[in-house]
């Protein structure tokens, strides 16, 4: 009998076999483009078997960065009608056809990994020089149009935005974006995939009425946020940007671009100051807030457990992990408080496993000095790819494989975990 293959080896073959040349799909048929935040996470997994083609990764994506400094969070590299909505939908204008919002700004996190630990390091430092002012004008582009009060914390104005498209957090919020006039549509993502698994329609026809109410609006970046009736500051999606502002800003430094690093610097102090208002003792984790309403929203999701990527208080970080091994789950960490009545084990961002949030939440934890919880997620983590493959998401409690096969940035992270534990 033939040994079985080593997870890394499947992994590399999966990231391989998603590859389009300078850009990566998540996986056939039901995501057949290039997704932004997608894209920075697979360039960790690609750093381990091929580095100049981990930056390629990044620089297809910020190729098609808008004049305004927004990164966009579809690219539509090559036409596809397997997706909905495509590029005909979105109507954004862009030469190379792209989608009109955005999504969790990772880059700079990934820039700075890529870097240190790069084996050509000339190489990473003439490729990250050149990336450097992008990245920092997407984080400039957020702080100007999604905190035009100037808090220190931006607000999404579409659920995508969040990479957690259905997530219980958004329901208070979505129920004031109407759905009369929207165009007639035909899923495509259930076909692909168990509708039961996936967002419902109600949600799909506030989605797409944002979408065309957008593009009414001409994509004008600058008015979007107002406009929007759903802006929520989400203290997972601020994590990441304050993550990523404090690592570009550590790169700008040590690659001489001082007035980079001074901006981002100022960004985080703010930021990691504001994120306190976020915080929930009763819940021992940060929440989201409805900027509209000003309330807290009472939704305890991995939206606030991941805010341990960014430089949070260590206690704040302690309380964290604490919560994550009250929840109980078999697999952690699920997307969703199991404890509360809106937790769906299997659909989508209400209660499944997701290995990116993991690697972060576990990073965080880990730069926390809470070493034992940040490798109990690495266990958990690699433990369902053992028995389950390289799926897109999981059910937390019984690890049944949920959504696409042969995910890529599930593979990207695998070979992450896999050098963490060998660390």
């Amino acid at each position: 009998m033939n040994a079985p293959t080593p997870l890394a080896e499947i992994a590399k073959d999966i990231l391989r076999e998603n590859d389009r040349g300078s850009y990566t799909v998540p996986t056939r048929g039901l995501y057949p483009f290039q997704w932004n935040w997608d894209s920075c996470l697979t360039a960790l997994g690609q750093r381990h078997y091929d580095e100049a083609r981990a930056w390629t990764e990044i620089e297809t994506l910020f190729a098609h960065q808008w004049p305004c400094g927004m990164v966009p969070h579809i690219v539509f590299h090559v036409p596809d009608d397997g997706y909905f909505p495509g590029p005909g939908v979105w109507a954004t204008g862009r030469p190379v056809p792209t989608s009109g919002i955005t999504q969790p700004p990772v880059a700079g996190f990934a820039l700075r990994r890529l870097y240190d630990r790069a084996q050509n390091r000339a190489e990473a430092a003439t490729r990250v020089r050149a990336l450097l002012p992008k990245v920092a004008a997407w984080h400039r582009w957020f702080f100007a149009t999604r905190d035009p009060g100037g808090e220190g914390l931006v607000a999404i104005i579409h659920p995508w935005e969040s990479g957690r498209d259905n997530s219980i957090d958004w329901d208070a919020a979505l129920e004031r974006v109407p759905t009369a006039g929207i165009a007639p549509y035909t899923r495509r993502d259930t076909q692909h995939a168990d509708p039961e698994h996936r967002p419902t329609k109600a949600q799909y026809d506030r989605y797409l009425w944002l979408v065309e109410h957008f593009r009414e609006l001409g994509w004008d970046t600058a008015r979007l946020h107002d406009a929007s009736p759903f802006q929520v500051v989400d203290p997972g999606f601020n994590a990441i940007l304050l993550r990523a502002a404090a690592d570009l800003a550590d790169l700008a430094e040590r690659l001489d671009a001082p007035e980079i690093a001074a901006e981002n610097h100022r960004f985080v102090a703010r930021g990691l100051a504001a994120m306190e208002r976020l915080w929930s003792e009763r819940h021992g984790q940060y929440l989201c807030r409805d900027r509209i309403t000003g309330r807290l929203i009472d939704s305890a999701s991995v939206g606030g457990l991941l805010a341990a990527f960014a430089a949070i208080p260590t206690a704040r970080a302690a309380r964290i992990a604490a919560s994550i091994e009250a929840q109980g789950t078999r697999f952690r960490v699920p997307s969703h408080a199991p404890a509360d009545p809106r937790f769906d084990a299997k659909r989508y961002w209400r209660g499944p496993v997701w290995l990116v949030v993991n690697y972060m939440i576990a990073d965080g934890l880990a730069r926390a000095g809470l070493a034992a919880a940040a490798a109990a997620i690495t266990r958990s983590s690699l433990e369902l790819i053992h028995e389950n493959g390289f799926a897109e998401y999981y059910d937390p409690i019984s690890g049944a494989p949920l959504g696409g096969d042969r995910f890529t940035w599930t593979a990207a992270m695998v070979l992450e975990f896999l050098a963490m534990e060998q660390a």
